[in-house]
């Protein structure tokens, strides 16, 4: 890994630090998240958001709409808490071990290996994704990943074999590794410096290690969204409830079992909501918008409503409707869906 990791390493920007707080933001953005992806957001956070302390004192909404389109939103709010909880309760810096780091919040093994490591030096071996594919094929290792006993074992090798005096390019050298050699599918087997030392290739068993059960088939929602349009404005709410997206912004919602909804039942939850429909300007609904997410799927139907007049305070207070502007709309945090609706057919 030491040998192989200097002559192959993709050139990205936290691999220029040790400075805790840009690797930390690193790590969270990468999670579940491709570095392809994640990488404009590093930068724009990172601009937007230079210190811990910028981070901190910036509001919850500004923070979700700069995550827009990661997806995973408590990554967000986790980040954005344990930026405040590092300014109030380590002074703006960085606990320097793998045990302190721990109790941050949102800060699991994984993280805090990676930061212990990364930008202190501390001998802890990382574990995520390209680190059990690395270890489970090498090593021959046919126990389920997705078995949390499993961990403990993985843990106690790549513990065994990092060395003391570069912990933190070990850790880079066999992430970087997966990512780019040892890969999920179709494999640089040929070219592999691990070739005479590795199990799976020497036993023909690269394609089925690692080992990982199936998560369950996750359910489909039904979500029908009131579009409500007064004048030069359009009625969203924050969703509250800890549910999908929670602190982002959408629209009145229905959601039903089944993926169409009768005009009769939206002109009835436009009555529920005190709304007058301006019957002169009438609107087919929108073909379905999909969103796959971890253990579920959304398909989403949006019915736009012109209203006759502004739908009366006693309804904003109950339902936490409020009309917005497009301009204003643009800065609210929003799920990808709704930004692509917005984008496409409201202002």
């Amino acid at each position: 890994m030491l040998d192989w990791y200097p002559r192959h390493r993709r050139d990205l920007p936290w691999r220029h630090t040790r400075d805790p707080y840009a690797i930390w933001l690193s790590e969270v953005i990468l999670q579940q998240t491709r570095v392809r992806q994640g990488l404009p957001y590093y930068y724009d956070f990172i601009t937007t958001y230079p210190t811990v302390h910028d981070l901190a004192a910036a509001s919850e909404d500004e923070v979700l709409r700069h995550w827009q389109g990661l997806g995973y939103y408590s990554r967000a709010r986790n980040m954005h808490h344990t930026a405040q909880q590092v300014v109030q309760e380590y002074g703006g810096h960085f606990p320097a071990t793998y045990a302190e780091l721990l109790k941050l919040r949102g800060v699991g093994q994984y993280t805090a290996a990676a930061i212990a490591s990364f930008a202190f030096g501390e001998q802890v071996a990382v574990l995520d994704g390209n680190v059990f594919r690395v270890l489970a094929r090498v090593f021959g290792i046919t126990a389920d990943i997705a078995a949390p006993a499993t961990r403990k074992q993985f843990q106690q090798l790549a513990d065994s074999l990092i060395p003391a005096d570069t912990p933190d390019q070990f850790n880079q050298g066999i992430m970087e590794f997966g990512a780019i050699q040892c890969t999920p599918v179709n494999p640089d087997c040929l070219f592999c410096p691990l070739q005479s030392q590795c199990f799976a290739f020497q036993h023909g068993m690269v394609n089925e290690l690692p080992v990982k059960s199936k998560a369950k088939a996750g359910r489909t929602r039904y979500f029908h969204y009131l579009v409500l349009r007064y004048g030069d404005t359009v009625y969203l709410r924050k969703r509250v409830e800890k549910d999908i997206w929670q602190g982002l912004y959408d629209f009145a919602l229905t959601e039903t079992d089944a993926p169409t909804l009768p005009a009769l039942e939206v002109l009835n939850a436009v009555e529920k909501l005190g709304g007058t429909v301006a019957t002169d300007r009438v609107a087919e609904p929108s073909s379905a918008y999909r969103h796959v997410l971890s253990h579920q799927k959304v398909e989403a139907r949006f019915h736009p409503v012109w209203l006759s007049e502004p739908l009366p305070a006693t309804t904003l207070a109950t339902s936490g409707l409020a009309p917005f502007t497009a301009a204003e709309t643009e800065q609210l945090p929003k799920a990808i869906l709704i930004a692509n609706y917005l984008q496409k057919t409201v202002f």
